[in-house]
């Protein structure tokens, strides 16, 4: 767990890239910010190398992030099953960018790269990275994976490669998963890497623009709604949570990514420590978790809700009923009252 690669590491690395024939990049499903960017990123530089490389998604991005450049070059895997499955099967070396395990690239795509003989890449901040990669670059205090891919092409020596196709994917998933250089993660090497971009021509102000300042009026109600008639709010465990349900989405015309830093909102609450957001699917309802302070929703969500991610944001699942997920998660605040409350 480093931000440092080894030599072992960095001579592995380019010795798999430069001799691969056939690369894939993939991240994770329902990719963020950070998952396009660290994959078109990556994209973008293997190019730069005279590769000719393919980008597999699981499923589509949000609408918001569908102008970042080769977007469109994208094999979307749940729309095209042959094309990710011709990739994978025929690939030589695969990056596995913004996640720690294969499942998290979803059961379909996931159920490829285990058949793969591939050799794998990974780069990522998520806790406890699997064992399936050659070379892991881990960093769990890196802000983002964006962070990590300029550090991983720098130290291998390519940072001249870098363009402003490059730049932009790095700077949008460093700028998304840090809350915009707000959170805890960001350090005096993630504004040195963001001064890098910009001084070489980024238009920082642009990625913000395409990325928050194209809202649908019908997104705006939904939150609107989400925290006018949704936020429960309980003060004596420093706890507050939000939940939607599946007809309540369809009554604001939900699109994915509507729903996204919705959980940041309510922990922005004074006084608040433990956020939650619970929004109900077809067959599971997704919960997110934020906290602050030494309060560790990382391990509170491996322990109850069939996920992880980070100390202070992380993910999960529930195949309840919307109604007991949010009793078990009531319940579950009682429980844990007195951590949350000395966090």
């Amino acid at each position: 767990m480093s931000r440092i690669l080894t030599p072992e590491q960095i001579d592995t690395a380019q010795r798999l890239i430069l001799n691969a024939n056939r690369i894939v990049v993939t991240t994770h499903k329902s990719p963020d910010g950070d998952a396009i960017g660290s994959a078109l990123a990556m994209h973008h530089f293997l190019r730069s190398l005279g590769k000719n490389p393919t980008t597999i998604l699981p499923d589509a991005a949000p609408d918001f992030l569908h102008w970042v450049s080769a977007y469109d070059q994208c094999i979307i895997a749940d729309e095209q099953h042959q094309e990710a499955e011709a990739h994978i099967a025929q690939a030589d070396l695969i990056f596995a960018l913004d996640y720690n395990h294969l499942p998290r690239t979803g059961d379909y795509v996931g159920s490829l790269l285990e058949k793969s003989n591939a050799s794998f890449i990974l780069i990522d901040h998520h806790q406890q990275p699997g064992t399936f990669p050659v070379v892991t670059y881990s960093d769990t205090k890196a802000c983002s994976t964006c962070e990590m891919v300029f550090r991983f092409i720098e130290q291998c020596g390519w940072i001249g490669h870098l363009n402003l196709d490059i730049a932009t994917c790095i700077y949008l998933g460093i700028m998304t998963d840090s809350g915009s250089f707000r959170f805890h993660s960001v350090t005096d090497d993630t504004h040195r890497i963001a001064g890098a971009l910009i001084a070489m021509g980024l238009d920082h102000s642009e990625v913000h623009r395409n990325v928050y300042d194209t809202n649908l009026m019908d997104k705006l109600k939904l939150i609107g709604f989400a925290l006018s008639e949704k936020l429960v709010v309980l003060p004596e465990h420093s706890t507050a949570f939000i939940s939607l349900s599946k007809e309540e989405l369809k009554r604001y015309n939900y699109r994915q990514g509507d729903t996204e830093g919705l959980v940041n909102q309510a922990l922005s609450i004074r006084g608040i420590k433990l956020a939650a957001f619970f929004k109900e699917g077809n067959n599971e309802i997704k919960a997110s978790f934020r906290s602050k302070g030494s309060f560790d929703v990382n391990a509170f969500s491996r322990a109850h809700w069939q996920g992880g991610g980070h100390i202070n944001a992380a993910g999960g699942i529930s195949m309840e009923s919307i109604e007991a997920t949010l009793d078990k998660f009531n319940k579950l605040s009682l429980q844990y009252s007195s951590q949350i409350n000395a966090s």
